[in-house]
């Protein structure tokens, strides 16, 4: 999406739910037209704006991208447009929605945010031991503990230790807006595409609370039940592959976050011990932050403990 114009969005004529809606969007209401009374724009104006822009033939909502601090732009020339047909057969599917919605998001992130992956291993050998032998408890409560559950946990502790990860940059880039609740976004496959909802106060919640959580949310989302505020308000989001494969990957940031962790399929690898290999089970970690406000000793540092953690859950406690 195009830059937003600070003095134009304090300026445009809307209520302040609708300038909180176009914010989270990133929106800039001084490009937007009001349909309501006196030109007051809508929830449903800014709504058509958005849709307006991804789909401009001019691919404005991907060349024209913005960081959080704004003032940044790409012209860049658009995609040529090509006949398929004349090498075989084609099938034209239409995105869904949310796809639609979601890739220029994307593609704004990407193009406007410094992006740095760091890569670790974390030995969850003794944690799927104990998230194993904790199955029948978790059943007799209505809950199936994942991974996941534990994931979160492990990256409130980190956020908590290195609160740059748990901050958003200021619009005008001049500072940090360090966060004192812990959100954390969690990816969800759906049939339409990727939707990342945000679970709330995670470091006030049990495992069994999440696992309880993270199952009626996912099965919400899947359903196509997705309510803006779902998606609203995360400080840190974590992306898991491991359920389909794959090792170590770039995950996205998801803004005006500045951190997301990718996490890959366990393998059970020969580790040395200092007298000799052991199998051990293996998590392959993958730290993408914004090299704006996280350098690259932070990020090292952060994805460190975060291993160290989920290596020892008993850190958890302390």
């Amino acid at each position: 999406l195009p830059p937003v114009n600070e003095a134009n969005y304090r300026a445009a004529h809307a209520s302040p739910s609708v300038r909180q809606f176009a914010r989270e969007l990133g929106v800039d209401l001084g490009r937007v037209k009001g349909s309501g009374p006196k030109e007051r724009i809508t929830r449903e104006d800014v709504q058509a704006w958005v849709k307006a822009q991804l789909t401009s033939p001019r691919g404005e909502a991907a060349s024209g991208a913005a960081g959080t601090g704004g003032g940044l732009g790409f012209n860049l020339p658009p995609m040529m447009p090509q006949d398929f047909s004349k090498f075989g057969p084609v099938e034209n599917k239409p995105l869904a929605r949310i796809r639609k919605l979601s890739g220029g998001f994307l593609h704004r992130n990407w193009l406007s945010i410094p992006h740095v992956t760091q890569h670790d291993e974390a030995d969850i050998t003794e944690l799927e031991a104990f998230r194993k032998a904790q199955a029948d408890g978790a059943a007799r409560k209505g809950a199936k503990l994942t991974l996941l559950a534990f994931l979160m946990k492990a990256s409130v502790a980190a956020l908590k230790e290195f609160p740059e990860f748990n901050a958003s940059l200021a619009p005008d880039a001049e500072s940090l807006i360090l966060k004192r609740y812990y959100h954390v976004g969690v990816a969800v496959d759906t049939p339409n595409g990727l939707v990342v909802p945000v679970i709330r106060d995670v470091d006030k919640k049990g495992l069994f609370d999440l696992a309880i959580e993270l199952a009626a949310v996912s099965e919400r989302m899947r359903g196509g039940k997705i309510a803006p505020a779902d998606v609203q308000g995360g400080c840190f989001s974590i992306s898991s592959l491991g359920g389909i494969g794959g090792t170590m990957f770039t995950p996205i940031i998801n803004a005006p976050e500045v951190g997301i962790l990718g996490v890959g399929k366990a393998d059970i690898k020969p580790k040395w011990d200092g007298k000799a290999f052991q199998p051990r089970l293996m998590l392959p970690l993958s730290l993408s932050y914004d090299h704006r406000v996280i350098d690259g000793a932070q990020g090292a540092r952060f994805i460190s403990h975060l291993s160290r953690t989920l290596a020892d859950i008993r850190q958890l406690v302390l």
